[in-house]
């Protein structure tokens, strides 16, 4: 994020601009990794209020959002959807292993969009808050969701009713970043996992795994995640990649995995947009 003059606040171009660069990373099979993180000394400072009070009326701003004959809103226009539950839902369906690299300060927006990032690594000068509340707002892009599933309920709960903001070491703490590190080792640190993943691993296993993980923390029973593993390992068994992952171990080499996101995904994929799986 390249807004450094404004502590890389969000507006509606950026979050279009972030969108497009998650589509055309998920297209490109020469993208392993995608890193994410802000110019200057702000990772990002929520979404840009320079509209003022009527910064989130969308009706002061002449949106002209639907009513229904009754006179009530139309919640079902797509001019209601909140931005930032676009980018994160974006984000969440990305092909690709997503980490954070949070470099500075992360409230609002700024936090929420890295809950739909896979790993998040926080250098020391980083800061976080769910200060909805202290806006007289609710918690946006999908955090309701993320959240919890993150951090638990309680610390969820903590963080929004108090709108605070925190340091890099009690989000530690509270298991919302893997690790803290230096300023000057962030990057490194974010790229060198970036590297490990990209060199070492199948990339249309890393896309399966992603999914998987994600999609299953909304399944009421482990049976619908044997369901997936038993698809997932009887058609990469069967696949060029993993004939190929069993040789280099045996043959004591490193792997060559040849399969690509673009092209050999399997034939259950995706798996969610069936009305039922047996």
């Amino acid at each position: 994020m390249n807004r450094p003059e404004k502590l890389n606040a969000c507006t509606s171009t950026m979050e279009r601009e972030i969108i497009d660069a998650f589509e055309r990373a998920d297209e490109d099979d020469d993208i392993r990794v995608i890193l994410v993180t802000g110019e200057g000394r702000a990772f990002c400072a929520g979404a840009d209020l320079s509209s003022g009070a009527d910064t989130f009326d969308r009706d002061a701003r002449g949106w002209h959002i639907k009513r229904l004959p009754n006179g009530m809103v139309d919640y079902s226009d797509p001019k209601v959807s909140d931005g930032g539950g676009k980018l994160t839902l974006r984000i969440f369906k990305c092909l690709k292993p997503v980490i954070a690299a949070v470099n500075g300060p992360a409230v609002g927006m700024g936090a929420t969009m890295q809950l739909a990032m896979d790993i998040r690594i926080a250098s020391e000068a980083a800061r976080f808050g769910f200060v909805f509340s202290r806006r007289g707002l609710v918690p946006e892009g999908a955090s309701s969701w993320f959240l919890p599933r993150i951090v638990g309920i309680a610390q969820s709960l903590e963080w929004c009713y108090s709108g605070r903001v925190f340091s890099a070491q009690e989000a530690f703490t509270g298991r919302l970043v893997s690790r803290v590190v230096p300023p000057d080792q962030l990057l490194p640190t974010a790229r060198a996992l970036a590297r490990e993943i990209a060199e070492k691993t199948a990339p249309v296993s890393i896309a399966l795994t992603r999914q998987m993980m994600w999609r299953m923390l909304g399944a009421d029973d482990p049976m619908e995640a044997h369901k997936i593993d038993s698809r997932g390992i009887y058609t990469r068994g069967r696949s060029p990649d993993g004939k190929e992952g069993i040789m280099a171990f045996l043959e004591k080499r490193s792997a060559m995995f040849r399969d690509s996101v673009s092209a050999d995904m399997p034939d259950y994929f995706p798996w969610w947009t069936e009305r039922e799986y047996k």
